[in-house]
């Protein structure tokens, strides 16, 4: 399993769906930060289940146990562990072993991945579940990059058929920390109504539905990333992947750069205050890789949930036939409003790496 990621700030995963427990391992992280514990829990009860009729009716408390790496509730700057028991499982949903492959998971890849010795318990390695450590250390990444000025905002842009105003076209410098509170976070007033209709409606047909998460990332200096393979953009990929769920990622405008002309693409350099600044930012806050001190802005496309209540059909490894399946126990019309918190975790990740190796270049 490929559960560690960065060369500055080492972040490594465990655990599995129903197993005993998850956790998180964050090495490099700065010493001497007093952690805000009522902030951080405020993250991961964004993130958890059994919160709305919106969500799964499976409820566990994520309550992040600090194993190591904290003292005094200040970070000593030797690696974190956190650790998340699981406590509501229920494994007899899933039958007894692999048979009937639920058509979107990964039932078939990873039972030929791992040679059929793969735990497929609700998922076991693959699940949504192994994100509830990463937005515990995503939440402590957040804390410290705000002491640097630096925050991160995300609302969901595009649900179904229901589609919010961009952060392209919004002011920078507002404050964004209302979309924290709101259940289904939206730019646009009243839309998050619209929204919660349209899930509602969703799980009643026995069906799920997908969407877009934007994201917008304020306060970098510029300088941080690097060209080619440590990009700002391919550093930031390479975590969003790691969701489950995400299928596509553009910065800036993204695809929509393929309508455009390089006279309307292009982001034309000002000075402001004795700063260099761009009058517009189609390039989402990154050149060549490296942030160019504009907000970065990104958005992820995020797939209908896979488990469904209609009759689908599939496989049966147990005879080798085409055969039919319904699935059934507790899931997710609609993961975007529990995916917000993810993509901010894995922003603030990603910054703090990023952040971390530009210190050691000037060192």
């Amino acid at each position: 399993m490929s559960s560690t990621w960065g060369q500055h700030l080492m972040l490594s995963i465990f655990g599995q769906s129903h197993g005993e427990a998850i956790g998180v391992t964050l090495d490099g992280f700065p010493a001497g930060m007093e952690i805000n514990m009522d902030r951080l829990l405020g993250e991961m009860a964004r993130r958890a289940p059994g919160q709305s009729p919106l969500t799964t009716t499976r409820k566990e408390s994520d309550a992040p146990e600090f194993v190591s790496g904290v003292l005094d509730g200040k970070t000593t700057g030797q690696p974190i562990c956190i650790l998340i028991r699981n406590t509501n499982q229920r494994s007899q949903d899933y039958g007894e072993g692999v048979d009937l492959l639920r058509p979107g998971h990964a039932d078939y890849t990873g039972h030929v991945r791992y040679f059929g010795h793969e735990d497929w318990r609700g998922g076991g390695s693959f699940s949504g579940r192994l994100t509830a450590p990463i937005v515990a250390a995503g939440a402590l990444c957040s804390q410290w990059l705000e002491a640097q000025g630096v925050k991160i905002a995300c609302h969901i842009q595009q649900l179904g058929d229901v589609k919010d105003a961009s952060f392209m076209d919004a002011d920078p410098s507002a404050d964004y920390a209302y979309l924290k509170q709101m259940h289904l976070p939206v730019l646009t007033a009243d839309l998050d109504a619209q929204m919660e209709t349209a899930i509602l409606a969703t799980r009643e047909d026995g069906d799920s539905v997908g969407g877009v998460i934007e994201c917008m990332v304020c306060g970098l200096p510029a300088g941080l990333g690097a060209p080619f393979f440590d990009s700002v953009e391919s550093s930031l990929s390479h975590l969003l992947f790691a969701v489950p769920g995400v299928k596509g990622v553009e910065f800036g405008e993204g695809f929509g750069f393929a309508s455009m002309k390089g006279s309307q693409a292009n982001d034309a350099f000002r000075m402001e205050a004795g700063k260099v600044v761009t009058e517009t930012n189609y390039s989402g806050g990154v050149n060549g890789g490296v942030t160019n001190g504009m907000p970065v802005l990104f958005r992820c496309a995020i797939r209908p949930t896979p488990s469904i209540a209609k009759k689908q059909q599939t496989v049966s490894l147990k005879t080798g036939e085409n055969a039919d399946i319904e699935i059934h126990g507790r899931h997710d019309p609609c993961i975007l409003l529990r995916a917000v918190p993810v993509v901010e975790a894995m922003a603030a990740i990603a910054v703090l790496e990023m952040w971390k190796e530009r210190q050691g270049c000037l060192t």
